[in-house]
């Protein structure tokens, strides 16, 4: 019976997001699994993050408790998963799989993959524009709403313009409404959109 372990040699992360690190075999029928451990090799040191055996699972490294798990009923599939990844979780992840087989031998395999954690890149927020030159009768109710893509969070102030060329703020939401508009509203608004 041959086993093989599949899984990529390199993986790029995105910061406070999951990650799997891919990790499978083909099951063969004599050949039972024994344990399966990942161990990393980071700027932090080394050890042992997780181990399967028959006494069930076990997260040996304090800093990946509550952030790893392994599929449970899934069998072949050895794959790690690694939730809220840290700048620090970048290294080298070696999945290793025993397995015994009708002879009583053991069978070891393990494949290294290498991980890189990266900050998304943060864009600034791209306003979409608004018609201008919007006419209303006295009465009507309207609203103006500001809306950008970018980055999360997005925050939106109102402002309307005021002479020489300064603003009075007037709202701290992406939307602006008048229940009822008056003439005296008259005048040109604008949004501003900020994150970080």
């Amino acid at each position: 019976a041959f086993l093989e372990l599949s899984g990529p040699t390199e993986i790029k992360g995105v910061w406070k997001e999951s990650i799997t690190l891919p990790c499978a075999y083909v099951p063969v029928e004599d050949l039972v699994q024994q344990t399966l451990t990942w161990t990393v090799v980071h700027d932090k040191g080394s050890g042992t993050i997780f181990r399967r055996d028959s006494s069930g699972d076990h997260v040996l490294l304090s800093e990946y408790r509550d952030r790893v798990s392994i599929p449970k009923d899934a069998p072949g599939n050895v794959s790690l998963l690694i939730m809220s990844l840290e700048i620090s979780d970048r290294g080298t992840y070696t999945c290793q799989v025993t397995w015994r087989d009708s002879n009583n031998s053991l069978i070891a395999k393990e494949i290294a993959t290498n991980v890189e954690v990266v900050k998304v890149a943060a864009t600034k927020p791209i306003i979409r524009a608004g018609e201008p030159g919007l006419t209303l009768p006295a009465g009507a109710s309207t609203s103006l709403s500001c809306e950008a893509s970018g980055s999360p969070p997005i925050s939106y102030r109102w402002f309307r313009s005021a002479p020489e060329g300064t603003a009075v703020l007037l709202s701290s939401g992406a939307e602006l409404a008048w229940p009822s508009l008056r003439p005296s509203d008259s005048g040109t608004y604008f949004c501003e959109a900020e994150n970080r």
